[in-house]
């Protein structure tokens, strides 16, 4: 299969790189310069550099491939910086513009099946509910334009091709900046994860997410939740980390920090407890690491030094 891939270099997108490059397919995608490009040629694919926003450039690039894996994001640097709201404007705007030109593109070069990553935290604060991709989403303000991502690929499935949408749970793993600002924060002995104790958070590993990228490109149209199988509470989030580094468990914020956190501190309170059967029963993917029970350990572990990496 010939492949077009943004956010290729990425967490997700640089594991999903190395492995469509490992079973054959052809991967072209997007490195904005020559250190990214190199990268990328050295992992299997071939690099391109093209505007998201540049709308005739985006459809040369993408003429004559079967599939377009839309990994895209802008991240704000820090967890800090997530607070704040103009942080998240290019993340706004490649969800908004950048999607829909993908599809606008991939629908011109006749491909079949387009991939959109999205968020599921947005889903709502449901107890111990659990939650499938029935769930209407209810996006906080910083990442309301997911609603207009996941439109464009809807638009893809509507003129007859595969649009699948990918909700992601919470992202952890050992090369993620907010990680190790998490264990920088419970080493100094707080935890910054807002909401009650026994709010429930899904979680899914960078590796386990990129191999869901690769599972459903033989999955039916739709959407999907890219969660692990056991979501643990807050407080056993946070306690299976603190035993992982060998540390004392710190205390949860107080109720009454969560407001002063905004729309970031809103969603990170809700109660998620998010099914993953969909994508098992439609795909056949499963999680390798089934809960933070697993993935704590071996995360802090491949840091090394007690979870304070290299550095």
């Amino acid at each position: 299969m010939r492949i077009f891939l943004t956010g290729a270099t990425g967490v997700i997108g640089r594991r999903v790189v190395h492995e469509l490059s490992t079973q054959g397919h052809q991967v072209t995608a997007v490195g904005r310069n020559s250190a990214k490009q190199e990268t990328l040629r050295q992992a299997g694919a071939e690099p391109v550099a093209v505007d998201l926003f540049d709308t005739e450039g985006l459809r040369r690039a993408v003429a004559g491939h079967d599939a377009v894996v839309n990994l895209a994001t802008h991240m704000p640097s820090s967890s800090t910086r997530m607070l704040f709201r103009s942080a998240w404007r290019e993340n706004d705007r490649i969800r908004k513009v950048a999607s829909s030109n993908l599809v606008d593109a991939a629908l011109s070069a006749g491909a079949n099946l387009f991939v959109q990553e999205s968020f599921a935290p947005a889903y709502p604060d449901s107890g111990d509910h659990w939650i499938d991709e029935s769930t209407p989403l209810v996006p906080a303000a910083y990442n309301r334009t997911i609603i207009d991502a996941e439109a464009a690929a809807q638009r893809f499935t509507d003129a007859g091709g595969r649009g699948v949408i990918l909700r992601f749970a919470a992202f952890y793993g050992a090369d993620a900046l907010q990680v190790r600002d998490l264990i920088w924060w419970v080493r100094k002995g707080w935890a910054p994860l807002p909401g009650l104790p026994g709010a429930y958070i899904s979680s899914i590993s960078h590796d386990d997410a990129a191999a869901a990228v690769i599972a459903v490109l033989r999955a039916p149209a739709g959407v999907y939740n890219v969660a692990d199988d056991e979501p643990v509470t807050h407080r056993a989030y946070v306690d299976t980390l603190t035993a992982a580094l060998d540390v004392s468990s710190p205390r949860l914020p107080p109720a009454w920090l969560t407001p002063l956190l905004g729309s970031v501190g809103q969603v990170l309170s809700r109660s998620l407890r998010i099914s993953n059967r969909k994508i098992q029963q439609e795909s056949g993917w499963a999680p390798r690491l089934r809960s933070v029970r697993e993935g704590w350990p071996e995360i802090v572990g491949a840091l090394g030094a007690g979870g304070r990496g290299s550095t």
